[in-house]
């Protein structure tokens, strides 16, 4: 029994663990063969759990939390590969913080911030108070501190001190009084006149009428220069009225050495060894001359007739110059006499006289040689184009398509009007004889073409389409059976210039900028090209059979307005542009 009791002592004492203080689970008290058993099978042993985490000192924590004022901040380094603590899983995972947003309504980066400049405290201030120092500050300069308890300015000090800090709704001391003034002696007037109330009375012009207080203006004399300057504006208000027009003095300058040779020939006389050099005609090269002498635009060109020897110039500076081509190549005459810009010019079949078209709507006859106005035509209207008649016997016959879409027909012998010819809708551009010279075509500005009999005023042939555009120059082919217009949609077209007067469409020749510009169109003396200046101041070259540009070049700075061909040197062509210039080229 006692062994008994001994070995169930034993049992309940908790055995301990004889290696690294491992300890047995306790025996079971289930009975005795169980004893047995546990003493039959081997020992179980429990081993100590292991962290995989490093050991790692909660001093650091308490430093970083310490450290940290902000709780949400994240403690983590998402840069740093190693973590020398135990994050917890709200630092892992909490929010990545960027920059702050420097006008932030929190506040976080810019301190208590309600305003991108700072900080607008909430202030009262009566509307009257404001406007008033606002406008004081707009008018003098210096305004009521606002911050200020004592009632201190800002401001310009001068002037603080010269208003006595006054401000604008403030009368300064000597305005009161001299108001007080003028209020006391304005009723001690009324007092003294009863009748200043009353507006027919003479007392109430000089006491309240706007004109009161002001001294009466006495007229002085005037001297002699004031007296000769109102009697000229006087005749010239005069004149106005009555529809007089300024008349301008028909003169001319000669530029040359001598009008008369020393053999007795006048100076327009041609040369007698200029001859036709080649029928065959050649594009010009190169650029060997030019003429710079008008102050303006230049308009139109001509050379004298059958020999070139001299270039006719019309401007647009109401002047007219005639240059010498085939010497010294200088100015040799201008003619004076227009008082607006000249349009058009023209040689007869000699050279011995040319028209005039100018915006004084006058056209003018003059004497080549001598620079004298022979004639003067006019009908009210601007006149276009002006033309002699190619008939040798119908030389003292001139033709002028006007403005007010008429054509009409002097007698250059007695100024007389011997025909219109009135079919147009438009101002009449140009006047074109064809058919040996028993037909005439005209372009007007309602885009199309009448064919007239000579001396009919009915027209015989009527072209018009709805795609044709204005027409405002034509050229007669040297054959005479084709005349090319120069159309305002950048083409030039051919015409046939006998009785049908169809339109050949295969010739049609393209390339050139002219819409809006009345550049001239003309022909080789060959009839093998076809020459037109265009607006950005180039001058083209078509050939005649292929239709195609046989030869650009730029030519002017400004629109090529007019250019013609020498009518003896095949290979010399002359230019004019607005530039003011004319060119020669070879």
């Amino acid at each position: 029994m006692d062994l008994l009791r001994q070995y169930s002592e034993e049992d309940d004492e908790p055995r301990s663990a004889h290696n690294g203080g491992l300890t047995e689970e306790p025996p079971s008290t289930s009975g005795r063969m169980l004893d047995d058993d546990r003493e039959a099978s081997p020992e179980i042993l429990s081993l100590p759990s292991k962290s995989s985490a490093p050991v790692v000192s909660s001093a650091i924590i308490v430093k970083h939390q310490t450290e940290s004022a902000d709780p949400g901040l994240r403690v983590v380094d998402p840069s740093k590969k190693l973590v020398s603590y135990n994050p917890t899983v709200d630092q892992l995972y909490a929010p990545v913080v960027g920059p702050a947003h420097p006008y932030a309504k929190d506040g976080l980066a810019n301190g208590a911030r309600n305003h991108k400049q700072g900080v607008v405290e909430d202030a009262f201030i009566a509307p009257f108070n404001f406007d008033e120092q606002y406008n004081t500050y707009q008018t003098f300069g210096y305004a009521a501190d606002p911050s200020a308890a004592n009632g201190a300015l800002v401001g310009d000090e001068t002037a603080m001190k010269s208003y006595d800090g006054a401000t604008v709704y403030n009368i300064p001391a000597r305005e009161q009084k001299r108001r007080k003034l003028e209020a006391a002696a304005q009723k001690e007037g009324e007092e003294q006149d009863e009748e200043a109330g009353n507006v027919a009375s003479e007392n109430w012009l000089k006491a309240k009428s706007p004109w009161a207080g002001k001294k009466e203006y006495v007229q002085p004399e005037l001297t002699e220069e004031q007296k000769k300057y109102a009697e000229e504006h006087a005749a010239k208000q005069k004149g106005k009225e009555k529809g007089d027009k300024p008349v301008t003095e028909d003169k001319s300058v000669f530029h040359g050495k001598e009008e008369r040779d020393y053999q007795g020939r006048s100076w327009i006389e041609p040369p007698k060894d200029i001859k036709a050099q080649n029928e065959h005609c050649y594009i010009p090269k190169r650029w060997v001359h030019t003429w710079s002498g008008h102050t303006k635009g230049v308009a139109a060109i001509r050379f004298f007739p059958k020999s070139g020897h001299l270039l006719l110039s019309a401007s647009m500076d109401t002047k007219i110059k005639i240059w010498d081509v085939h010497g010294s190549g200088k100015c040799m005459q201008t003619y004076m006499g227009h008082s607006k810009a000249v349009r058009d010019v023209t040689f007869n079949n000699t050279g011995t006289r040319f028209l005039s078209a100018s915006y004084d709507r006058n056209i003018k006859l003059w004497d080549t040689e001598t620079g004298a106005v022979l004639k003067t035509f006019s009908t009210g209207k601007v006149p276009y184009v002006v033309k002699f008649h190619p008939d040798e016997d119908k030389q003292n016959v001139i033709l002028a398509g006007m403005s007010d879409k008429k054509i009409v027909q002097w007698d250059t012998e007695t100024g007389e009007i011997t025909q219109e010819y009135d079919e147009h809708l438009g101002a009449v551009n140009t006047i074109t004889f064809v058919d040996d010279n028993k037909r005439f075509v005209t372009s007007s500005d309602d885009k199309s073409l009448r064919v007239w009999d000579w001396n009919i005023p009915v027209v015989i042939k009527y072209i018009s389409e709805p795609t044709m555009h204005s027409m405002p120059a034509i050229s007669m082919h040297p054959d005479g059976k084709y005349f090319a217009a120069q159309s305002l949609d950048n083409q030039i077209l051919i015409y046939g210039a006998r009785d049908r007067f169809r339109l050949n469409r295969k010739k049609v020749f393209k390339g050139h900028l002219n819409a809006g510009y009345a550049c001239q169109v003309n022909f080789s003396p060959d009839g093998r090209f076809v020459m037109s200046g265009d607006a950005e101041g180039r001058l083209f070259f078509w050939d005649w059979k292929t239709c195609k540009i046989f030869r650009t070049f730029k030519a002017h700075d400004q629109v090529t307005i007019g250019c013609e061909w020498h009518p003896l040197e095949t290979s010399k062509v002359a230019t004019c542009s607005w530039d003011g210039t004319i060119k020669y080229w070879d």
